[in-house]
């Protein structure tokens, strides 16, 4: 590292204020600070607090939360490949196919993303921002693997500036940037984000050949949009060989959906990691679990007679987006609740609209994504009245 270090210290006076280049001063100082932490501190004048860790260290600490689920999003889009085509396939060699699947997601999602951001900040002569390290890991592990490249560049584009830049860039966005993302796919392209065959890339089709059977036709569709379409009121999901799964399915991952959604335990293993390490709250993340498991046992016992209200509560919070979204999403700490009592309101909201949409818009039965949106908006005034009444509070005991 010190071959390293080095090399950007002689570099440095080219891009710094006199040099040859210090038109790219943001471009060269977001480079140096991702690879090396500052050695300067704030020259704001006052109290200030000191830390060994910045926000680049921070993100950096996210986007390795995010492993788990990246690696076994990637197994689980080529076990599903292997699965529909009726074919046996090697760990490595199913991994590998899956991975070659989603990179180009992650390097379309950085380009566009940083390209924007790099821009904005040279244009206005400003730090480069470490907030999209996130976003850009984020945004392929939410999107269906059949989604064409072309859009993701678009609704990444479009997110960047309209949901953050206009804002005024990191730290002051009101949206969960990724959401955003996912929620203008979801509405300007709709036919991209639902059906059966945007959640498993498939290559081929099935038939007789060498006197062996395999079908022609399969559902890729996710276990959730299954229940939500279903007609009777027994809630049955089936994999795309029309094999029933279950809890553990869910929870393993085995099954098509997004590609860093489906397994709830590498969720968890990543969740853990941010709550230990403190970068995460993890009063949202269980709040969340709560409401949405009170909800969603609420319509067991007193909803409508359909499939998705008799979805057992427990199915509930390892399908869909539901726990990506408990612990990566609604702990966004731009975005979220401050206030600590603030937090188990948030996140308890959070869970109870993410159901209710889920079994009362049978045509959109991920309601995740929406509930976090909506409770982004009122994140603000959540703490507000929380602030009130502990001012209230505080004016009793003085009058007393």
């Amino acid at each position: 590292m010190k071959f390293l270090k080095d090399i950007v210290d002689k570099l440095k006076p080219t891009f710094s204020e006199g040099g040859k280049l210090s038109m790219f001063h943001s471009v060269f100082d977001g480079f140096e600070t991702f690879l090396f932490v500052p050695n300067s501190t704030s020259k704001r004048i006052g109290t200030q607090i000191h830390d060994a860790i910045d926000s680049k260290r921070t993100m950096i600490m996210v986007v390795l939360a995010l492993i788990p689920a990246l690696l076994f999003g990637m197994y689980n889009v080529g076990y599903q490949h292997f699965l529909a085509i009726g074919q046996d396939a090697s760990f490595w060699s199913t991994f590998f196919f899956g991975a070659l699947a989603v990179l180009p997601y992650i390097v379309v999602a950085y380009v566009v993303g940083l390209g924007i951001e790099f821009t904005v900040a040279q244009i206005k002569g400003h730090e480069i921002a470490e907030g999209f390290l996130v976003t850009g890991i984020l945004i392929p592990l939410i999107v269906p693997i059949n989604t064409p490249l072309w859009m993701v560049a678009v609704a990444t584009a479009f997110a960047v500036i309209f949901a953050k830049e206009v804002f005024g860039g990191t730290g002051y966005n009101i949206f969960n940037v990724a959401l955003i993302t996912r929620a203008f796919l979801f509405f300007a392209y709709p036919t991209a984000m639902s059906g059966d065959q945007v959640w498993v890339r498939t290559q081929g089709t099935w038939g007789w050949s060498n006197g062996h059977a395999t079908v022609d036709t399969f559902t890729g569709a996710t276990p959730l949009g299954q229940v939500g379409t279903a007609t009777e009121s027994t809630p049955l999901f089936t994999d795309i060989l029309g094999n029933n799964i279950g809890f553990i399915d869910g929870f393993l991952g085995l099954i098509p959906g997004s590609v860093g959604e489906t397994c709830t335990l590498a969720i968890l293993l990543g969740g853990m990691l941010l709550m230990v390490t403190g970068i995460s709250s993890w009063k949202i993340t269980l709040s969340v679990f709560a409401g949405g498991a009170l909800t969603a046992l609420a319509f067991n016992l007193w909803g409508p007679e359909t499939a998705i209200a008799n979805l057992p509560w427990y199915n509930h919070l390892v399908l869909g987006g539901f726990a990506f979204g408990a612990v990566f999403m609604a702990t966004d700490p731009v975005t979220a609740a401050r206030t600590e009592t603030g937090k188990w309101i948030y996140g308890f909201l959070i869970g109870v609209i993410a159901v209710v949409v889920r079994v009362l818009n049978p045509g959109y039965p991920e309601g995740m994504m929406l509930a976090i949106l909506l409770m982004n908006i009122f994140a603000c005034l959540i703490d507000y009245y929380v602030v009130q009444a502990n001012i209230k509070r505080r004016l009793k005991r003085a009058t007393k």
